[in-house]
Parts: C-alpha cells; sequence; structure tokens
C-alpha cells in the first residue's frame, strides 16, 4: 500500500480560504450572543465614544457655515487724496473693481460722508460753522474669498495703500484674528478629545480581547497541539473586534443623529426669534461612512494589539 501526497488545486484552497474566513466570522458573532451584556455594554463604550466628537464635529461644520458670511465684514477703507476730482475718483474706483483679488468696490463720497457723519453724530448745528468738508472720499474694497484670511488681507491692504491716489488705509484685522483663533482653539480641542476618547476604546476593546482569550485558555492549548497556528487562532478574536465596531458604529451613528436632532430643536428656537433661516445640518453620507470606518478601524485595532500580544504567549508545556 503506497501513500502519495494530495494535491489540493489553487482554486480549492482559495475557496476553503474564504469558507474558513466566513465560518470564523459568523462564529465570533456567536459568541457575542453568548454574553450578550458584556458584548453590548462594550459596543454601547464604543459607539458612545464616538458620539461626542462627532457631533462636536457637527458643531464646528455649522458654526463654519454661519461665519463663512462674516467675513464680508473685511472690507478695506481707502481714504483717498482731497484734491481728486470725482472723475479721478470715479477712474481709480473701476481700476480697483478689475482687480481679480477684488470682489467688488463702495465709493463714498466726502459729501455723502459729511451727511452721514451729520446724522450720527448728533454734531450737526456744529458742522454749519465749517467753511469746506474736511473728509475726503472713501473707496471700500471688498476682497475675494481667497484674500479675506488674516494674512492675505494684510498684504492686500500693504499693496493697496501704496497707491498714488491713496492718503491712507484701514483694516479691521483684529475681530478677523479672534475668530479665527476661536474656529482654531475649537477644532484642536475637537482633534485632542477625539484622539483621548478613540484611545480609550482602543484600551476598552482590547481588555475585553485579553479577557476572552484567558477565558479560552485551555482551548488555544489544545489547537496549537494540534498544530493550529497562530493566525488561525487569532483570526475569530480579530472578527470579534471587527464585529465590536460594526455595531458599534451604528450606535454612533443613532446616537449622533438623536443629539444633532435634539440640538437642531434648540437651535430653531434661536433663529426664530432672530428671524433667520438657518438649520442645523447633521453628517451626510460620506462623514457618516467616515464615521463607521473609524469605528471599525478601532474595533480591529484594539483586538489586534490584544491577540498580538496575548496568542502568542500562550504556548503548550
Amino acid at each position: 500500500m503506497s501513500s502519495g501526497k494530495v494535491n489540493i488545486s489553487w482554486f480549492r484552497r482559495f475557496t476553503m480560504f474564504w469558507v474558513h474566513n466566513l465560518q470564523q466570522a459568523l462564529g465570533s458573532l456567536g459568541e457575542l450572543t453568548r454574553n450578550p451584556v458584556a458584548s453590548m455594554m462594550t459596543i454601547f463604550v464604543l459607539g458612545l465614544s464616538l458620539t461626542l466628537p462627532s457631533t462636536l464635529y457637527v458643531v464646528v461644520k455649522n458654526s463654519q457655515a454661519v461665519t463663512s458670511g462674516l467675513n464680508d465684514a473685511a472690507e478695506i477703507s481707502l481714504f483717498l487724496r482731497k484734491d481728486l476730482t470725482a472723475s479721478d475718483v470715479e477712474t481709480f474706483a473701476q481700476r480697483m473693481q478689475l482687480r481679480t483679488d477684488v470682489e467688488r468696490v463702495e465709493v463714498v463720497a466726502k459729501d455723502q460722508g459729511l451727511r452721514e457723519f451729520r446724522e450720527l453724530s448728533g454734531f450737526g448745528s456744529a458742522l454749519d460753522y465749517l467753511q469746506e468738508n474736511p473728509l475726503p472720499d472713501v473707496v471700500i474694497v471688498f476682497p475675494t474669498a481667497e484674500f479675506r484670511s488674516v494674512e492675505r488681507a494684510q498684504g492686500l491692504l500693504a499693496e493697496l495703500s501704496q497707491a498714488r491716489e491713496v492718503t491712507s488705509a484701514s483694516l479691521d484685522l483684529q475681530w478677523l484674528e479672534r475668530l479665527q483663533a476661536l474656529i482654531r482653539l475649537v477644532e484642536d480641542a475637537l482633534g485632542a478629545l477625539a484622539l483621548l476618547l478613540c484611545s480609550a476604546v482602543i484600551l476598552i476593546v482590547g481588555n475585553t480581547i485579553r479577557l476572552m482569550i484567558l477565558n479560552r485558555r485551555d482551548e488555544i492549548v489544545v489547537m496549537k497541539l494540534v498544530g493550529a497556528t497562530d493566525g488561525y487562532i487569532q483570526r475569530p478574536f480579530l472578527y470579534t473586534g471587527f464585529w465590536y465596531g460594526l455595531i458599534g458604529g451604528i450606535v454612533a451613528w443613532v446616537a449622533t443623529a438623536l443629539l444633532v436632532w435634539w440640538i437642531a430643536r434648540a437651535v430653531a428656537g434661536v433663529t426664530v426669534l432672530y428671524d433667520s433661516q438657518f438649520r442645523l445640518s447633521g453628517l451626510n453620507l460620506q462623514e457618516l461612512m467616515v464615521l463607521w470606518g473609524i469605528a471599525v478601524g478601532l474595533g480591529l485595532l484594539g483586538s489586534w494589539i490584544a491577540v498580538r500580544r496575548h496568542v502568542a504567549a500562550i504556548e503548550p508545556r
């Protein structure tokens, strides 16, 4: 009786590889149902940990949408020489309008400026004693969106102030700097909070998988005695981390949607008082997919860290 080596085709190997993976994936999902309380606690911790940064992201995104319209106040006031005629002022304004870094231009004639000052200042009777108008013509330049940042607005201010028709120029940069600094602060705080919560998720998933490995220590020893590789043993635990992330991502979806809905109600009450049409927008489909991918990635990373360390440490004696 002769014994020979059995040849298995590459197609059968490929098929069996995916069949075994599917069996292990479904088996790991079944393991979660054996301890539903512990499994759901881990899943909810993962989902709720991602809910806070995702909700804060929605708030920041909507805040940026609200404040984007405020950039129109980044206007540059150019005070012209008093000896310029009305034709010279109009020619200068047209030249400014032709610039690619200027969105629009407004001209405030000196007579118009004096009338507005008379109405707003309360010194109308005193102004009657003036023999001539002391105010210059003013050209207000509104930069394009690309030149509304603090750095670019300052550069444009320096360039326009060099024009021969201009005696002085001004730009209120303080509020721009404060607004951008506040937005950067919120974004940095959001990033730090998200990093801490993601680290906590990895630790929680890793510790849960570690306990599962220790509870199945004897089973792992027997599997190694019959020739099972570390990769084969590790795979079900990796799938467990995958299921944690997959279901936890759905929990994060639902919790984020509920929080955004709750906040939107309060925002709607405020916008009614200010006669505004603003409505809080939640996560779009792409952002939901990113959130789900992060949840799955954290679950896999936490389980991978646990199995790489603890499965390899279990050896038959």
